[in-house]
């Protein structure tokens, strides 16, 4: 049997995805719509975080929940977001010495001299992803970001969970919207690493593609 929150969910749900209530519109006040569905207020609010999470309703502060006009997911594969014409990036460059978990990641001493790319990708106006990519300064001694030739090997770790406050504030997000949490780290073919990137995907508007491509098998005769 659904929960009461369930319940107040699905019905919003519905009446947003039929374009009863369309997008863009603001929902009736939360004291309105717990009485509306004679359930608390704290019942109502799990309700609507459930639909922020799926990317329906926004909530605005001190202003109230609207529905949020649909957006075009983008794919993430293979190292890269699928190309897209509203897709557009600012940069900014920070140089700086590895110290805490860069250390390990990059595989460096404390405190080698890294360059840092800070790299904001909006869609339309909105922010779309953040990614933040570090590589060791001898690799890119004018701060500039190239195409890193001769890489052997590129890992990925994928983790969906909650924003940080500081990457809910730059993404405009709400805190309860999840996001694909990746860390990609490449390295060349004597195993140096030449770059470690960590990008940060809101839910409800990127996915993540992965292809297995077959390995033949080597059989040596005798």
């Amino acid at each position: 049997m659904p929960s009461l929150r369930d319940t107040v969910a699905d019905d919003l749900r519905t009446q947003i995805t039929t374009g009863h209530v369309e997008a863009g519109a603001r929902l009736p006040s939360e004291p309105r719509l717990a009485a509306q569905y004679k359930v608390s207020t704290p019942t109502l609010r799990n309700a609507l975080a459930l639909l922020q999470a799926e990317g329906l309703i926004e909530k605005i502060h001190g202003k109230g929940n609207y529905v949020r006009h649909p957006l075009r997911k983008l794919t993430y594969t293979e190292g890269r977001i699928t190309p897209d014409a509203d897709l557009h990036v600012t940069i900014r460059t920070t140089n700086l010495r590895a110290r805490g978990d860069l250390i390990p990641l990059l595989k460096v001493p404390s405190r080698t001299p890294l360059t840092e790319f800070h790299c904001l990708t909006h869609q339309g106006e909105r922010p779309h992803s953040l990614a933040r990519i570090y590589v060791p300064r001898d690799l890119e001694p004018d701060g500039l970001p190239r195409p890193r030739p001769g890489r052997a090997e590129t890992r990925e770790l994928v983790t969906a969970r909650l924003p940080t406050p500081e990457e809910a504030s730059t993404l405009q997000l709400s805190t309860s919207l999840a996001v694909l949490a990746i860390t990609r780290v490449s390295a060349d073919i004597t195993g140096r690493v030449i770059e470690a990137a960590r990008l940060i995907l809101p839910g409800d508007r990127a996915e993540a593609l992965f292809t297995t491509h077959p390995i033949e098998e080597r059989r040596t005769e005798g």
